[in-house]
């Protein structure tokens, strides 16, 4: 009896140490799977058992089977381009998060402000601003239908998508979620369906930025998963330029939200830049991008203290950031008029960093 119960206070005991354990690693964010995780016979020795992200890095928590301890490997996070060709170090008045950023007057081509608005690098989604312009220009019938197929799932980076193999929407519903809520299957099937393919679509997308004068801009697919996608903030600002142009690139890409029918299901999308949705904000066309490579990255026209300006933020560091360097700008803008007594027309003091 004195046995059963020493070994019941054992047991207690330990089971006290164990829970103290969970609680410290629940107040240092660890996952609770971590700490409450109970071996089992046939378990290896290690297992990872969840993976998150903190201060910028990747985070793997795993535990031994044997003795219940927790183990951290701190992952660090996959560097932009921009990082590892360090523009990050280049340091600018208004504070930019973005490692590249350039603004100019879209109808005196004025520069404002300009920033690294030279250096080559990938532009993840931006890319779909031309697979727009190029299935626009290409007066396909919008109303034709496209099915999804195996082909536009993304292999590159296993990107999730709402638009199951097999979904059937219209041309012109994938051109709107492409440009409003950035949809890689959408983006792909437009290339896919392209009179010659993919190939001649990719072909004709470069063909139109050489037209455009975009001489640092490649593209290798129409989504911009690929890093070998790639141009500079002088190129976007062309692309912007001449894409606003077009009515529905305009309205698709400016659109809050839409909803399509696909089957017996109502799909809501949403555009990705909150911006849209500000009523503090007149923007004439958008279109946001990431990708680890690229970092985060925003064009914008918008109207700005009565004057449209065109904006390209690539390569911002964190989530809100290009976003914050857009309201940046903006402030700086309104606040900074000077104006030309002959002409009657605003015009900000230029700046480069």
């Amino acid at each position: 009896m004195h046995r059963k119960s020493s070994l019941a206070m054992g047991k207690t005991f330990l089971n006290r140490i164990f829970h103290s354990v969970a609680l410290v690693a629940l107040v240092i964010g660890l996952s609770p799977a971590v700490a409450d995780a109970a071996p089992r016979k046939g378990t290896v020795a290690k297992k990872t058992v969840a993976k998150k992200t903190y201060a910028g890095k990747r985070v793997a928590k795993s535990f031994s089977a044997r003795s219940r301890t927790s183990v951290v490997r701190i992952v660090p996070a996959r560097p932009s381009y921009g990082q590892l060709a360090g523009l990050h170090s280049v340091q600018d008045q208004l504070d930019l998060k973005s490692s590249v950023a350039l603004v100019i007057d879209q109808d005196t081509r004025e520069v404002l402000f300009s920033k690294n608005d030279s250096a080559v690098l990938p532009i993840a989604s931006l890319t779909k601003l031309m697979t727009g312009l190029v299935v626009s220009e290409a007066k396909l019938p919008m109303e034709e239908m496209i099915t999804i197929t195996q082909d536009d799932v993304d292999t590159e980076k296993g990107s999730r998508s709402r638009l199951r193999v097999g979904a059937m929407l219209t041309r012109g519903e994938l051109l709107h979620l492409a440009l409003m809520s950035s949809e890689n299957r959408a983006a792909h099937a437009l290339g896919r369906t392209y009179p010659g393919g993919l190939d001649a679509f990719v072909s004709v997308m470069n063909a139109k930025a050489r037209a455009l004068g975009m001489k640092g801009t490649k593209y290798v697919e129409p989504t911009g998963l690929s890093s070998n996608n790639q141009s500079s903030a002088q190129d976007l600002a062309t692309l912007v330029n001449t894409a606003y142009n077009d009515p529905v690139l305009r309205e698709f890409s400016t659109s809050p939200g839409h909803q399509v029918e696909v089957g017996n299901r109502t799909l809501q999308f949403n555009n990705t830049n909150r911006l849209v949705k500000n009523p503090g904000w007149d923007i004439g066309l958008q279109k946001t991008g990431y990708i680890s490579e690229a970092g985060q990255c925003l064009v914008m026209q918008a109207k700005i203290a009565g004057r449209k300006l065109i904006m390209v933020f690539l390569d911002s560091a964190g989530k809100l950031s290009r976003i914050g360097d857009a309201e940046r700008v903006r402030r700086w803008v309104e606040s900074n008029p000077v104006t030309v007594p002959s002409g009657g027309n605003t015009v900000i003091r230029q700046v480069s960093g």
